[in-house]
C-alpha cells in the first residue's frame, strides 16, 4: 500500500486526503485557510486527516499540494511590485497583450539589444543602462521579470541580463523563455511579469507545507499540481509559480474524473474567491491551446481550458442604487464573511452592527471592517506616503472601515493595501445569505443576521428599500449566485460549441431559457452533458443550477475535498521543445541555450534537435520530481511548396516525458 497525502489551499478552506492505490480516500478533513499565515490552516487540516486515519506519518510516501492561491492572487490584483526589463523591443510593444495594465504602475527598463528570428544580435545588450536603472528600482521591487526580442531564439541577453541583476541584487529573476518556447514577446513579458509577482506568494505557501511536514515527520517528497493537471516538485514550483495558476481547478478536474468515472461533463467548482468552468472529453481535460486566461489576462501558461470568474461563497455583495430598481453585484474581490469575522472577533463586530442598526440612515460603510490579515508573502515595499500611514494604523487591529478611512483619498489607500494583500476586508457575502437563510450554519448566524439587515435597508435612488428584510435580501444573493453561476456554464458550452461573443447567456432569447418564461413559443436551452458541481458549497447550490440548464446534476461523494484527491492521483509531465530554421537554402539551424549550431543536411539537423529535446524533457522531468519516465517525440514542420519543389521553412521538435512521482 503507497500511503499519499493530499492538500488542497483554497481561499476559504483547505483540505486534506489520505489516498491509497487500493482503496481510494482513506480519510479527509478541512480547516480554515489562514490567509495571514498558512502553516495553521494547513496544520489543522494534516493534524485533523492524521488524526481520523489513525495512521503513522512515517507511513506517508507522497504530499501533493493544489491550491487557488495564485489563481485567485491574480484575480483580485494582489501580488509583489516587480520591475519588467524590456530589452530591444520598440516603442510600442509594451502596449500590446495588457502589458502595461498587468504592470499596473511598476517599472518598467527599456534596455537596447535584442535578437532577429534567425538569433543574431541586433544590438549588443546596453549593460550601463540596465545596471544603472536596476540600481534605482531594486530597492523598491520585490523581484525582477527580463524579457528580450526573439529570446526563444537567442536567450544570451535575457541570461546575461539575469546574471546581473542576481549579482547587484540578490532578488528573484523571470526570465520569459524559461516560461514558454512561443514566440510574441509582448505576451511572454506578461507571463514573466505576473510570474514574478506570485513568487512571494508561493513560497510563503511551500514553507508552510514543508514546515507542517517536519512537525509531523513525514519524510516524502513534495509535490505541486500545475494549471495543466501534472504535478511537479516544490522546488521547480518556487521558481515557476505561474506555472500552479489554475492549480486547484486542475486537480478538480483530476478528481472529478477519478470520483464519478465520467468521461464527458462541465465541470463547475465554487470556492471562496473564484467559480472555475471547464470541461471533461474522453476522460481528459481540456487544455487551452492559447494559454491559460486568468483576472482577464492571457498568458503562456499551458493549462487546462478554464473559465475562472470572480465568483464564490466569500464574494463581496454590493449593491448598485444609482438607478430607479437597485442592482445587486457580486465579487470579483474575494472577502471575509461577517459570520466568521465574527467568530474571531465577536465583540467588535456586534458592536459595530449593532449601532449601524441604531442610525437612521443608511451608509456606504456600513457592515464592513478591515481585517490586518495580510497574505504570506505580501510586502510593503514601494508604499507612499498615505499608505504607509493608513495601513500603520490598519495593523494596530480590526476595525469597522467607517472608523478607519478619513475621506475618500483614504478609500483609495485602502482598495491599493487590500489588493497588495497587505489587509483583508470583511464584508456581506453568499456565506453570509446561506447562514441568514438557515442553509448553512457553521459560523455566527446573528451577525449575517445583522448584516442582511443593513444591506436591506440601502436605498435605491428614488428612496425604496432595495429588500424588504434579512431573509428577502439573502434570498436575492442566493438566487443571483446561482443565475451567474448557470449564465457562466452556458457560455463555456456555447464557446466550446463554436458560438463566441461575451454574454451570450445573457442573449434575451437564452435568458428567457433560463427564467424558465412560459409563452406561446416554448424556449429552451439545455445542456447535453451533465453538470459536475464540485466544492464546499456545491451541493447548496448546484442543484438549482443544473435545474436552470435543464441538465443532470452531479455532486459526487467527496466532492468537498476533489482537488486534494486530484493532487495525488497525477503524474508528473513536462516537455521540451527545440526550434529548427533554415536561414538560407542548404543552412539548418537548430536553436537551443547551449549548443545552437548550423547543419548541411536537415535530417541531421532534425536528429539534432531530438536529441537535445530527449535530454531537456529528461532532465526536467526528473528535476520535477519523477522516479522514472516515458518519452515520445513529435515533430510540427512548416513546408512550403515553390514550384513544384517542397521547401523547408522551420519546425519544432517536442519531447514530452512524465512519469509517477519518485518515493523516497
Amino acid at each position: 500500500m503507497t500511503l499519499s497525502l493530499g492538500i488542497d489551499t483554497g481561499g476559504t478552506y483547505t483540505d486534506a486526503v489520505l489516498f491509497d492505490d487500493q482503496h481510494g480516500v482513506i480519510a479527509k478533513a478541512k480547516s480554515l485557510t489562514t490567509r495571514h499565515d498558512l502553516a495553521i490552516g494547513i496544520a489543522g487540516a494534516v493534524g485533523a486527516v492524521l488524526s481520523t486515519a489513525a495512521v503513522r506519518a512515517s507511513d506517508i510516501a507522497l504530499v501533493s499540494l493544489s491550491t487557488t492561491l495564485a489563481t485567485n492572487a491574480l484575480v483580485e490584483g494582489r501580488g509583489g511590485r516587480v520591475a519588467l526589463v524590456f530589452i530591444g523591443f520598440d516603442e510600442g510593444d509594451a502596449d500590446r497583450a495588457g502589458l502595461m495594465q498587468a504592470l499596473h504602475g511598476d517599472p518598467l527598463i527599456r534596455v537596447a539589444g535584442g535578437h532577429n528570428p534567425h538569433g543574431d544580435a541586433l544590438a549588443p545588450l546596453d549593460v550601463d543602462t540596465l545596471t544603472r536603472e536596476v540600481a534605482t528600482h531594486a530597492p523598491t521591487v520585490t523581484g525582477f521579470a527580463v524579457t528580450a526580442q526573439f529570446a526563444t531564439r537567442n536567450p544570451a541577453h535575457e541570461i546575461a541580463a539575469r546574471d546581473l541583476i542576481i549579482a547587484h541584487t540578490g532578488l528573484p529573476v523571470t526570465c520569459g523563455h524559461e516560461l514558454s518556447a512561443k514566440l510574441d514577446g509582448p505576451r511572454r513579458a506578461l507571463t514573466g511579469v505576473l510570474n514574478a509577482r506570485l513568487i512571494g506568494l508561493v513560497s510563503g505557501l511551500i514553507a508552510a507545507a514543508q514546515h507542517i511536514m517536519e512537525l509531523h515527520s513525514i519524510d516524502a517528497p513534495l509535490m505541486m499540481v500545475r494549471g495543466d493537471g501534472a504535478l511537479m516538485s516544490a522546488g521547480v514550483a518556487r521558481t515557476r509559480p505561474i506555472e500552479t495558476i489554475l492549480s486547484g481547478p486542475a486537480a478538480s478536474l483530476v478528481g472529478a474524473s477519478y470520483l464519478t468515472g465520467v468521461a464527458d461533463a462541465i465541470i463547475s467548482d465554487i470556492g471562496g474567491t473564484t467559480t472555475d468552468v471547464a470541461m471533461l472529453a474522453g476522460g481528459s481535460p481540456r487544455l487551452d491551446e492559447h494559454g491559460a486566461t486568468v483576472g482577464g489576462f492571457r498568458t503562456m501558461v499551458e493549462a487546462v481550458a478554464m473559465t475562472t470568474v470572480g465568483l464564490g461563497g466569500d464574494s463581496e455583495v454590493a449593491v448598485s442604487t444609482t438607478g430607479v430598481t437597485a442592482a445587486l453585484d457580486l465579487g470579483p474581490r474575494r472577502v471575509v464573511p461577517l459570520c466568521l469575522a465574527a467568530v474571531d472577533h465577536h465583540e467588535l463586530v456586534h458592536r459595530v452592527l449593532d449601532s449601524q442598526l441604531l442610525h437612521d440612515l443608511p451608509s456606504e460603510h456600513d457592515a464592513r471592517f478591515v481585517l490586518p490579515l495580510g497574505d504570506a508573502g505580501a510586502s510593503d515595499v514601494g508604499l507612499d506616503d498615505g499608505e504607509a500611514e493608513l495601513l500603520a494604523r490598519a495593523m494596530k487591529g480590526p476595525s469597522s472601515v467607517a472608523a478607519l478611512v478619513r475621506g475618500h483619498a483614504d478609500e483609495s489607500r485602502l482598495n491599493r493595501l487590500v489588493k497588495r494583500g497587505l489587509l483583508m476586508l470583511s464584508a456581506f457575502t453568499p456565506t453570509d445569505a446561506s447562514h441568514v437563510l438557515g442553509e448553512y450554519l457553521a459560523f455566527d448566524r446573528s451577525a449575517a443576521d445583522k448584516g442582511a439587515a443593513l444591506m436591506a435597508r440601502k436605498r435605491s435612488a428614488i428612496g425604496r428599500a432595495v429588500a424588504d428584510g434579512p431573509q428577502e435580501f439573502s434570498r436575492w444573493v442566493i438566487d443571483t449566485l446561482e443565475r451567474r453561476s448557470a449564465e457562466t456554464l452556458l457560455d463555456v458550452a456555447l464557446a466550446r460549441d463554436g458560438f463566441e461573443g461575451a454574454g451570450l447567456s445573457r442573449h434575451p432569447l437564452l435568458a428567457a431559457s433560463l427564467d424558465c418564461r412560459a409563452g406561446v413559443v416554448a424556449i429552451t436551452a439545455a445542456l447535453s452533458v451533465p453538470v459536475i458541481g464540485l466544492g464546499a458549497s456545491a451541493q447548496m447550490y448546484y442543484p438549482a443550477v443544473a435545474r436552470l440548464l435543464r441538465s443532470e446534476g452531479l455532486v459526487p461523494a467527496n466532492a468537498d475535498v476533489a482537488n486534494a484527491i486530484g493532487a495525488v492521483v497525477g503524474r508528473v509531465r513536462v516537455h521540451a521543445d527545440v526550434y529548427v530554421s533554415q536561414p538560407e537554402r542548404g543552412r539548418f539551424r537548430v536553436h537551443h541555450p547551449a549548443s545552437s549550431g548550423d547543419h548541411v543536411v536537415q535530417a541531421d539537423a532534425i536528429a539534432a534537435a531530438e536529441a537535445m529535446a530527449r535530454a531537456d524533457a529528461m532532465r526536467h522531468v526528473l528535476d520535477a520530481g519523477a522516479g522514472d519516465a516515458e518519452i515520445v517525440v513529435t515533430h510540427v514542420f512548416n513546408i512550403a511548396h515553390i514550384e513544384g519543389e517542397e521547401f523547408f521553412v522551420d519546425g519544432t521538435v517536442t519531447a514530452t516525458a512524465s512519469g509517477r512521482p519518485a518515493l523516497y
